[in-house]
C-alpha cells in the first residue's frame, strides 16, 4: 500500500506513489515497521522528508498528484502559503475564501499530502483544533510534534 515508511519522532511517515508522483503521505503509529523505498519517487520523497526532519526549513520539490474540488484546492493553496513558524485559523482561511470554517476544516482533514501541504499550521481560534479528521489520539500528538518541530521560527507576541 505504501512505497516507503520512514521513522519520525512519535510516528512513522508513509508515502504512496502512482504514475511517478506522490499521491499520499500518511502518519502511522510508531509501532508500524519502517519500509525501504520501492521506487525512485518514494526514495526522493523519503530523502526530502528526512531533510525536513533535520531542518524544518527544508523545501519540498516532489512530483505531486493533487486531486480535489476547487474549494479544497483553494484551502490547500492557502495552507501552502503559511510560512514555517506561523499558523492561521480555520476561520481566517474561510473568510479569505468565502467559505465556512467547518468546510475549511474538512478540506484540511482531506489533505492527502500533509507536511508538504502543511495542514498542521491551521488551528482553531481557541486551540490546536483537529488533525486528519481526528480530535484526539496519536494524530493530535503528531500535529503538536510538527508545530513544535517548527517552533524556533514562531514569533513571540507582546
Amino acid at each position: 500500500m505504501y512505497d516507503v515508511v520512514i521513522e519520525f519522532p512519535k510516528m512513522k511517515v508513509a508515502v504512496a506513489t502512482r504514475d511517478e508522483r506522490v499521491v499520499e503521505i500518511r502518519f502511522l503509529p510508531p509501532a508500524v515497521e519502517a519500509k525501504p523505498p520501492a521506487n525512485a519517487v518514494a526514495a526522493l520523497a523519503a530523502k526530502q522528508l528526512e531533510q525536513y526532519l533535520e531542518n524544518p526549513d527544508a523545501r519540498f520539490d516532489l512530483p505531486l498528484l493533487i486531486e480535489g474540488s476547487p474549494l479544497q484546492r483553494g484551502v490547500w493553496e492557502a495552507m501552502r502559503a503559511i510560512p514555517r513558524g506561523k499558523t492561521r485559523t480555520y476561520g481566517e482561511i474561510a473568510r479569505e475564501l468565502g467559505a465556512e470554517a467547518q468546510v475549511v476544516g474538512q478540506a484540511c482533514g482531506d489533505n492527502r499530502l500533509p507536511i508538504v501541504i502543511p495542514c498542521h499550521r491551521v488551528v482553531a481560534a481557541d486551540g490546536i483544533g483537529g488533525f486528519g479528521h481526528a480530535t484526539g489520539g496519536y494524530l493530535l500528538e503528531v500535529k503538536r510534534w510538527l508545530l513544535m518541530h517548527e517552533a524556533p521560527a514562531f514569533e513571540l507576541k507582546p
